[in-house]
């Protein structure tokens, strides 16, 4: 009679918990993403060079409109730190990217990871990353002292901003597994400057042209731009929660549908 090894056996064999998802897996993920240095400088670097750039000097100190408690500065800030979470989540979605060229998204499927848990964790770490970008450039604002609002209205543009970086965290996973490994970041880099610019998050829209408005309502960046800095503008229009909403459930659905076929051929 042959004896079943119960390590391999179906009937006792201990279900995961959370499909995988744990502590261990958290950790280990981000020290891997903190590994990258280049991107990890670039995306608390840039964001805070930005911020001295457009926020400094006389311009800084005006007020945003009759009624506001905020300056220049202050608008400035919390788009700085809009770009850099955004960025950072990104990117960090976008290690699939690596981890599918060099193999290691196939091994994984071979133990009893489940394929949500995977993505779980990969939002996670992005989002992680990205309040570290956030808090860094919130901290820089809060020395160089030029940002002028109230310490309620800075800590709701800084949590709202971290929750608006999960759209660019499912962005990244999807661009992951579109794009090869090598590729992925010289088109996300870009690409999320591109929609910065269009979306009115390093420039006002009031600045452009009636034609450009039109575009840059559709873009990605103009809705979460606006969710995050609700708390100092006091303004947020339906269509532009509807734009944050529609890109970010748009980008999961597109990140999920290419997992499904990225597993179905392992």
């Amino acid at each position: 009679m042959t004896t079943v090894n119960p390590a391999f056996d179906p009937a006792t064999r201990r279900v995961v918990p959370l499909g995988g998802l744990n502590r261990t897996m958290l950790v280990i993920e981000l020290r891997r993403m903190f590994r990258n240095r280049r991107t990890l400088i670039f995306a608390l670097i840039f964001p805070t060079v930005m911020f001295f750039a457009f926020g400094s000097g006389k311009q800084g100190n005006e007020k945003l409109g009759h009624g506001l408690q905020g300056n220049v500065a202050a608008y400035i800030l919390v788009s700085m730190a809009l770009y850099g979470g955004a960025l950072m989540a990104a990117s960090g979605g976008a290690m699939v990217a690596t981890e599918r060229a060099l193999g290691w998204s196939r091994q994984l499927r071979l133990t009893p990871l489940n394929p949500m848990a995977y993505i779980a964790v990969k939002a996670l770490v992005a989002v992680a990353m990205a309040g570290l970008s956030v808090l860094i450039v919130n901290i820089v604002g809060v020395f160089k002292g030029t940002p002028d609002m109230p310490t309620d209205t800075w800590i709701y543009c800084a949590l709202l901003s971290l929750v608006c970086t999960l759209t660019f965290a499912s962005l990244g996973v999807f661009v992951g597994y579109v794009v090869p490994g090598e590729n992925v970041m010289q088109i996300l880099g870009p690409g999320m400057a591109m929609l910065s610019f269009l979306g009115g998050l390093f420039i006002p829209l009031t600045q452009y042209s009636h034609a450009v408005r039109l575009i840059a309502y559709w873009t990605p960046m103009y809705g979460v731009s606006e969710v995050a800095r609700s708390p100092l503008t006091h303004e947020l229009p339906w269509y532009a929660v509807a734009n944050a909403v529609g890109w970010f459930a748009l980008f999961v659905v597109g990140a999920a549908w290419r997992m499904s076929k990225d597993t179905a051929r392992v």
